[in-house]
């Protein structure tokens, strides 16, 4: 059976690199799983991949939309998964790599067949959102699904956002349209994770974000960010290192303050993206200081691979 290659792992733990690598050992392309590098406009912010790197490797779903565009994780499995089954035709193998988690699981799960939200109500929640805080939307959440409000990440306006605006299209609580079923998909999947001691992780996330700094994210995020000044941000700018600047484009934070509150939300966001990956049984876990070199990682992945075949 044709099989996909998972890569999985925190926000700045090298994924990007051991992808490439594998995708050149399998001679196969690479699809994206990360939702803010299917948005053009903003590769310093999303550490999308550089166009020699997809000229090394053929990359899909990067750079495909404008920051105004809505688009979601269901979208996304309808046409990851018909590419997938284009590609199968010719390769053997394939690879899907990304750190947004729920992009992965609509891949290797896939998602209920729950109902596009009506732009009316994605328009009344958002201005919700920028007018009365998150604090207010939890709060009703908290009323129409008591039972995802325990679930859910509270802290991540996009969740309890889509959430809520399902509760108020269908009616019903979101918990209750969410079988939880897997879908059967025609390929396997051997999905693999990379860790490093959380110490040593957060360390390369703080030189990284003063890398995107040096390679010049201030002046990306003003070009993006200054049309909604004084306007809600598109969900596409709604994510770590813009919102953080958007307080700088305000006059409300200095440069300084916004780059340390990247850094600590980005810490905190690889936390969360840990958590969610350890209650998956099905991952293969690589600690990257097991190996001498990327090579060695490598080896090891494709030989792991290998012997489930």
């Amino acid at each position: 059976m044709k099989r996909l290659l998972v890569i999985q792992g925190p926000t700045g733990v090298g994924k990007t690199d051991i992808t490439l690598m594998l995708a050149e050992h399998y001679g196969c392309p690479i699809l994206n799983a990360d939702s803010r590098q299917l948005y053009r406009d903003m590769p310093i912010g999303t550490a999308a991949p550089t166009l020699e790197q997809q000229q090394r490797v053929k990359h899909y779903f990067v750079g495909m939309l404008g920051v105004e565009q809505e688009y979601n994780a269901g979208q996304y499995e309808r046409e990851a998964v018909s590419l997938l089954e284009q590609l199968f035709q010719k390769h053997e193998v394939l690879i899907l790599s990304g750190g947004s988690m729920m992009y992965v699981d609509a891949v290797c799960k896939g998602f209920d067949d729950l109902p596009d939200v009506k732009p009316e109500i994605r328009s009344e929640v958002q201005q919700r959102l920028h007018d009365e805080g998150l604090g207010a939307l939890q709060e009703q959440l908290r009323l129409l699904d008591p039972a995802y409000y325990e679930q859910v990440d509270l802290r991540n306006p996009q969740r309890v956002c889509h959430a809520l605006e399902l509760c108020l299209q269908t009616g019903s609580a979101y918990s209750s349209l969410r079988t939880g079923r897997a879908k059967k998909r025609n390929f396997s999947i051997f999905k693999v994770g990379l860790t490093m001691p959380r110490e040593q992780l957060y360390e390369r996330i703080n030189k990284r974000v003063e890398q995107m700094i040096d390679m010049g994210l201030a002046q990306e995020a003003h070009r993006l960010l200054q049309p909604y000044v004084g306007d809600i941000l598109p969900n596409s700018l709604n994510t770590v290192g813009y919102k953080e600047l958007m307080q700088v484009e305000r006059g409300e934070w200095t440069l300084e303050f916004a780059v340390g509150q990247i850094k600590q939300n980005t810490r905190r966001y690889a936390k969360r993206q840990l958590t969610w990956l350890r209650h998956d049984e099905d991952i293969h876990w690589i600690n990257i200081n097991d190996y001498e070199s990327k090579n060695d990682i490598i080896s090891a992945i494709v030989a792991m691979h290998d012997s489930m075949q």
